[in-house]
């Protein structure tokens, strides 16, 4: 294929998408108002599915295959994180020397660590009835864990933080999301359909159907994926260093 018909073919294409565009766009709702149908649909939506968190009835019911992508993205950028990093042939792990930190510093991050990850759980586990969800408490639970590193020193945080289970971890939370919406289809519905539960008492922790079991498996994936990224590059700003002579 020629370079000019290369060029006519993303035109055409081009104009295409920008026609579609301009489509969907002399739809939308006037600017400015009160109501808009898509939140209408996703409130009764949310409500009819037994869901507070209008927000987590979107994320892991009405569009749980885009959190899936999103899912992918991360499962695949600590797979290249992990890749990229790992030791070459002409570097070496020296220890980590022990680090000296300042009272005041290592008194509050003591204090806080187990606070926030109370916090990052609570925020998990709660995703369905209140604020938040797995994206938010994942991260948030994962940089908690890290307030060791400042709380005391590189090797306490290496102690709590196997990054071989973390990968594992990982792993298996994505795999559950997979399993998940595979259940939906083998039981004769939809992938990633929210009909496999009861939906439960509206406002509890087990209300929502299958949107509090995706939050989870969500939560563990950010949290496992957050823990063996920064894992990562502290190992290149602490532990890994070239051969002497290279």
């Amino acid at each position: 294929m020629s370079r000019r018909l290369r060029l006519a073919v993303l035109a055409v294409g081009g104009a295409g998408l920008a026609v579609l565009l301009v489509l969907a766009c002399l739809d939308l709702p006037s600017f400015g108002g009160r109501r808009h149908p898509y939140g209408d649909r996703a409130v009764r939506a949310s409500l009819a599915r037994h869901t507070a968190n209008t927000i987590a009835s979107v994320n892991f019911d009405l569009r749980a295959y885009d959190t899936l992508g999103e899912m992918s993205i991360l499962f695949a950028a600590v797979l290249g994180c992990v890749v990229l990093l790992r030791q070459a042939r002409d570097e070496h792990r020296a220890p980590p020397a022990p680090a000296d930190v300042a009272p005041a510093v290592a008194r509050y991050a003591l204090v806080v660590l187990p606070i926030a990850l109370v916090v990052g759980v609570y925020v998990m586990a709660h995703g369905q009835l209140s604020p938040g969800g797995g994206f938010q408490g994942g991260v948030v639970a994962a940089t908690a864990l890290h307030l060791l590193h400042l709380g005391a020193d590189y090797r306490a945080l290496e102690r709590v933080r196997p990054i071989g289970a973390f990968e594992v971890c990982d792993a298996l939370a994505a795999g559950a999301y997979l399993v998940l919406g595979l259940t939906g289809v083998l039981a004769g519905t939809a992938f990633l359909a929210n009909t496999l539960l009861p939906y439960g008492t509206f406002n509890t922790l087990s209300s929502g159907g299958t949107v509090p079991l995706l939050n989870a498996a969500i939560g563990m994936e950010v949290a496992s994926a957050v823990v063996v990224l920064l894992a990562r590059f502290l190992e290149q700003a602490v532990e890994i260093e070239e051969e002497q002579g290279s």
